[in-house]
């Protein structure tokens, strides 16, 4: 239909106030005014194919579930950090008779709290970066937070739950796949 100055009242790309001069694209010419197949921008191709692009590739993105659990993993090995911090404050003393039953272990639980911090903190940092290795150092250290949490229930439901769900993470298909696709 044409409405009273001429033109077309339905709406498309290239009608109303705001649309072109009134030209149809050739049929060598698309939408985006390259050549068809182009796509947007001016590489064409649906992420511009620009060498310099930001934009990762199909597949280079991890999977939610390895974002999950790296920011777990990090949240854990920053409560380690903080935990190794108030060590070395007065109350180091309270904390290391809390854990170990002797107030004068206060370096062990330091030198135990900063190795449980690196292996919470490397693969946070190295998940992402599809680093097999860091996969299976997670996998281990769920594993023996699971061991370590049902042998101090009921008061460690949280980790339990917390390194339970690590491992389920890093069993799921999405992350298999991802890890053994290229790096």
């Amino acid at each position: 239909m044409s409405d009273q100055y001429g033109g077309d009242d339905r709406p498309g790309p290239y009608q109303g106030a705001f649309g072109s001069s009134g030209q149809q694209p050739t049929p060598q010419q698309t939408p985006y005014g390259g050549q068809p197949g182009a796509g947007p921008g001016p590489y064409g191709g649906a992420y511009g194919q620009n060498p310099y692009s930001s934009v990762p590739g199909p597949g280079v993105l991890p999977p939610k579930q390895v974002n999950i659990a790296a920011a777990i993993s990090l949240a854990l090995g920053v409560l380690c950090v903080l935990l190794g911090l108030f060590m070395l404050t007065s109350a180091g003393s309270e904390i290391a008779k809390t854990l170990t039953g002797d107030p004068s272990a206060k370096g062990v639980v330091v030198a135990a709290v900063l190795i449980s911090s690196a292996f919470y903190l490397l693969p946070a940092f190295f998940l992402r970066k599809r680093r097999r290795w860091a996969r299976t150092l997670l996998i281990v250290v769920a594993v023996l937070g699971i061991a370590g949490g049902i042998t101090a229930l009921p008061a460690s439901l949280l980790g339990l739950a917390l390194h339970a769900t690590l491992l389920y993470l890093m069993l799921q298909e999405p992350t298999k796949r991802w890890f053994q696709g290229p790096r």
